[in-house]
């Protein structure tokens, strides 16, 4: 049964924006939460995770680009993607994990809760 339902993804053009978002239960509020992506052809690679005390850490190839946050309110969890480039092009899944501070980024073998993904596509 999958718990996390992300939504967002769509063709934007390169140097645009898209926001994603990654609907979680109640019961994951205090879980780490996360963003990853695979592209075809290539290893899911992890982009930003938030742990519950709000520190955020970013892979190199979205720090600047990339911001995740959190409505626990909504129990939504975000990733706003800015200047976007054709290389981003990507399925992106939320992941989650039932501990306060997160893994690295590197390893998302602890990850044991996942969407099913929202396309991104980014014209050049």
């Amino acid at each position: 049964q999958v718990h996390l339902a992300e939504s967002g993804g769509g063709l934007v053009q390169s140097g645009g924006s898209l926001r994603l978002s990654c609907v979680f239960p109640d019961s994951y509020s205090s879980y780490c939460m996360a963003w990853f992506r695979q592209a075809p052809g290539q290893e899911r690679e992890g982009l930003a995770s938030r742990d519950q005390d709000g520190t955020r850490n970013y892979a190199d190839s979205v720090k600047g680009r990339f911001t995740i946050s959190q409505d626990k309110a909504e129990h939504t969890l975000y990733l706003q993607m800015n200047s976007l480039k054709p290389e981003d092009k990507a399925l992106y899944f939320c992941a989650a994990v039932g501990v306060q501070e997160c893994p690295p980024l590197s390893d998302m073998g602890p990850f044991g809760y996942w969407g099913q993904g929202t396309q991104v596509t980014v014209s050049s």
